[in-house]
């Protein structure tokens, strides 16, 4: 199936949306013009609710965005997206995690081959290993069950699961499970002390079994765990994801312990693969198949629901209106639930990683904005750091909230107070403070007209802010996996509209290569040719 190529700025929907932004009006005067707006830009699906209102748009934008979208042919490149498609081009690639939480019945062909099968039985093999060590029937060196499990991987392999264990701590049961990413010889030993080498299962996830961040890390583990209890208990501690089985060997990790991954999905789309299992060591392998379920139901949603009310593609043609047309240059990601605390981080590899290209899927440099800058925190801890930025600072930030209507442990109380803060702020976020409501609000307090009139300019808020709400029902592991999934589908979405590779990472690769080629300078008497400052640094350095 072909995947369409268009230069966006070249569609009548591009030019029209440029016009638009000239003239935006504010979101004040949109909710006074408009007394149905609420319900008009809202979507509601499953447990989803997602309010789009407070965003700087009307009737006639979101035509356009929706029009842009046609016009880029998006169904089209939809369609490839699903039946496995070599999308990413760049690589000769399908992408294809979708196909890691479809339905067992699917067919699912890659290069003419069915993957659903396969699958199926790694999803089995995760299952089976995750129950055995769970329930104490599986056992390290000593014979004695695993208490602790430690992730050790970097990037996709790190940060989809790091941020799924946190996020259902709520639903884990006796592991503790540990992750171990940076190359950084002090957070590994950090990791080390939290152990015990006889109860403690080491959990490698790495493609090739050659990441520098991740070798380095799991033979000082390796090493750490040999001194406490052998050469011998490296096969009864260590498991691995990945496809170089010559290499795990060598390690000294049993070829049965090792779980495989696939190259037509991405890392940072990898969670819902066996690079899930330290999810599944953490809540059980039921609650990861609810989450593999989850995401399904979003994939259902996004493949089949007309574009208008589609979630991931309105959130998706928000993202390019703000960054293409109005100059955004970021999105605040802010759940209000302690639990998400990992997501802006995650959402970040996952979204940067994906749309921070420059050049098109033609191989021509692009004259337009392509990928937004992620960052956030949990409310409301956020409200006390960088929220005076958002409401009287100088910067377009659109925002997403993210809340639940039920909290997990049942304290209302606690629930009502977060919730209030979580409707609290989008609304003034968007109305602001007018000078008239600061006057009132300081002749209230009975200030004199010196100080007040010196204080005014200072309490006004301008509003206008934009922010989009998702409130769900509570959160789940299956209202997880569709949260994360509509993620996923948004990242494809803006990569249809700015027509970009969405799916490879080539700007990770030159940093590598110079890091190891400055790796060996350190041993070298004359150091190699490098700029000036570089030089200096490493002499400064070495010496």
């Amino acid at each position: 199936m072909s995947f369409p190529s268009i230069n966006p700025t070249q569609t009548t929907a591009w030019k029209q949306l440029a016009q638009l932004a000239k003239s935006p009006e504010t979101l004040q005067q949109l909710f006074a013009e408009e007394p149905k707006r609420a319900a008009q830009f809202s979507i509601s699906w499953q447990d989803f609710f997602v309010d789009y209102s407070k965003n700087h748009i009307n009737t006639t934008v979101m035509d356009a965005l929706l029009d842009l979208a046609k016009e880029v042919k998006l169904e089209q490149a939809r369609a490839a997206y699903f039946v496995g498609a070599p999308i990413n081009k760049t690589e000769e690639r399908s992408v294809l995690h979708t196909a890691l939480r479809a339905n067992k019945q699917a067919d699912i062909r890659v290069a003419g081959h069915n993957v659903v099968p396969e699958v199926y039985a790694v999803r089995q093999q995760i299952k089976d290993f995750c129950t055995s060590v769970i329930h104490g029937s599986l056992t390290g060196a000593t014979g004695q069950p695993f208490t602790d499990v430690v992730n050790i991987g970097i990037g996709g392999s790190d940060l989809g699961p790091a941020m799924i264990t946190e996020a259902l701590a709520y639903y884990k049961n006796h592991l503790n499970v540990h992750f171990m990413s940076n190359v950084d010889g002090d957070h590994v030993m950090e990791v080390l002390k939290k152990v015990n080498p006889a109860t403690t299962l080491f959990v490698v996830v790495s493609k090739t079994f050659s990441t520098q961040e991740t070798l380095s890390n799991a033979t000082t583990a390796k090493n750490w765990l040999v001194d406490a209890l052998g050469e011998s208990a490296v096969g009864k501690h260590f498991v691995a994801v990945s496809t170089n089985v010559t290499a795990i060997e060598a390690f000294g990790i049993d070829a049965k312990k090792v779980f495989p991954m696939n190259d037509w999905v991405g890392g940072r789309f990898s969670l819902w693969s066996a690079v899930g299992l330290s999810i599944a060591l953490a809540v059980g392998p039921e609650n990861f198949e609810t989450l593999l379920d989850g995401a399904h139901q979003m994939d259902a949603h996004f493949a089949q629901t007309p574009l208008d009310q589609n979630i991931p593609v309105v959130l998706a043609l928000l993202t390019v209106w703000y960054n293409s047309f109005l100059g955004a240059q970021s999105e605040a990601i802010i759940p209000y639930t302690q639990y998400l605390h990992r997501l802006p981080a995650y959402l970040q590899q996952g979204i940067m990683e994906s749309n921070g290209k420059s050049v098109d899927r033609n191989g021509n440099h692009i004259g337009y904005q392509t990928g937004n800058i992620i960052w956030g925190e949990p409310g409301t801890n956020a409200q006390h750091a960088f929220f005076q930025l958002m409401h009287q600072g100088t910067k377009l930030i659109p925002a997403h909230f993210i809340g639940y209507v039920s909290p997990l442990h049942g304290n209302q109380a606690h629930h009502d107070k977060l919730m209030a803060n979580f409707f609290a702020q989008t609304e003034a976020l968007m109305n602001g403070k007018t000078e008239a409501q600061v006057r009132e609000e300081l002749i209230e307090k009975g200030m004199d007209k010196a100080t007040l009139e010196a204080l005014v300019p200072f309490k006004i808020f301008l509003g206008n802010k934009p922010s989009t709400t998702l409130l769900l029902d509570k959160l789940t592991p299956k209202s997880l996996g569709a949260l994360v999934a509509m993620y996923e589908h948004k990242i494809f979405v803006e990569g249809i509209v700015w027509n970009i590779f969405s799916y490879d990472q080539w700007g990770v690769e030159l940093g590598k290569q110079l890091a190891n080629d400055i790796l060996e300078d350190f041993t070298l008497t004359n150091i190699k040719h490098h700029d000036s400052s570089t030089s200096q640094l490493l002499e400064r350095y070495k010496s």
